[in-house]
């Protein structure tokens, strides 16, 4: 292993390093965090998966060429452009072809109709600022990406101090990647309801005029407005609160890109407008609450998840309480109707014999 670590990767080797590294980022350790084995891995290591241990080796050996190969603040700037353009930027351009290309179909997937489509009426028709909306959007991306590039060169080479990410070959193990995303993502929802509601919609901010002439502008959701906002705005209301909680629990450089995944999906999909959302419970009532607060009722829903709100009582229209009420409901009626199913298939099976 020590030989194969020390050779020097070819320029293509180094590549292909690159494009996949977003897959593996999230895929192995997921797979290693949620699948039995993993389980046994974290209870008795001595009796780990044979397949899993394969794919920790295997990720290792992808990530530690990556790291010897390559400068730290390289590692940690191309993989945070990666996850950001694989899970935001090219979903979010996919709902847009999809919207503009199948409007018919689209509208009955969208919760608010035509109104939610980029390019329908209520957004302009033909004269629809949909382009602007996603130039605007990417730019703050990538805002986002410089301001970290430059936070990571004052660490380490203007004040000479370590990294603010960690970033070293060792992987972080199983249970403190888990840790670091949930401390992260709950400090991030107090973050950003605290700059949402008092440096964004207060009167006496400075800011709040930018923030509702551009983002506040958009008659209806759709998932480029996630990062769509003036930048000084963007960066109290998006960045801040998605950076900070990484900078001030030093997150492995791999668990911060499986934050950012996480954080970027969450953004694609409850900005989308759509009515149909994988896990429906969360991305759901985030996607409503999201809507209800960009669609004219701007005294609430700050918060990313909505729990915030709920605590503040900001919350407008269903909270997350109602969420998890809506969910019981709907798996005791699933119950219920599989009950039904069984009872009715038993005389039929007494009949037949």
């Amino acid at each position: 292993m020590v030989l194969f670590l020390s050779a020097e990767p070819s320029m293509l080797d180094r590549v292909w390093l690159t494009i996949r590294y977003p897959y593996d980022v999230v895929r192995n350790p997921v797979n290693a965090l949620l699948s039995s084995p993993a389980l046994s891995f974290l209870l008795i290591p001595t009796f780990s998966s044979y397949s899993t241990s394969l794919n920790f080796l295997f990720f290792y050996l992808t990530w530690s060429t990556l790291i010897l190969s390559n400068s730290p603040l390289k590692v940690e700037v191309l993989g945070t452009l990666a996850i950001r353009i694989l899970f935001y930027l090219l979903p979010a351009l996919a709902f847009l072809a999809f919207d503009g290309a199948a409007p018919n179909l689209a509208v009955k997937v969208k919760q608010h109709g035509e109104t939610a489509l980029p390019v329908g009426v209520e957004q302009g028709g033909s004269k629809a600022r949909w382009w602007k909306v996603a130039l605007v959007s990417t730019a703050n991306v990538l805002l986002g990406v410089i301001i970290q590039s430059c936070v990571e060169f004052v660490f380490t080479e203007v004040l000479r101090i370590r990294s603010a990410l960690k970033i070293s070959t060792s992987l972080p193990m199983p249970w403190a990647i888990a840790i670091d995303l949930i401390r992260g993502l709950f400090l991030r929802e107090i973050l950003s309801y605290v700059l949402h509601r008092y440096a964004l919609h207060h009167p006496d901010s400075p800011i709040t005029n930018y923030h509702m002439a551009w983002q506040h502008t958009i008659s209806a959701p759709y998932s480029f407005v996630a990062h769509y906002d003036h930048p000084v705005a963007y960066v109290i209301h998006v960045f801040l609160p998605t950076y900070l909680p990484a900078l001030l629990f030093r997150f492995h450089l791999l668990t911060y890109h499986m934050y950012l995944a996480i954080v970027s999906m969450e953004e694609t999909f409850a900005y989308s407008g759509y009515n149909v959302l994988p896990t429906g419970l969360i991305l759901g009532g985030i996607a409503r609450r999201q809507e209800r607060h960009l669609m004219g009722e701007t005294e609430g829903n700050y918060s990313c998840l909505g729990i915030m709100d709920f605590v503040a009582g900001s919350s407008l229209g269903e909270d997350i309480v109602d969420d998890v009420r809506e969910a019981e409901n709907n798996h005791m009626q699933g119950r219920v109707k599989v009950r039904a199913k069984k009872v009715g298939r038993k005389p039929n099976s007494r009949s037949r014999s």
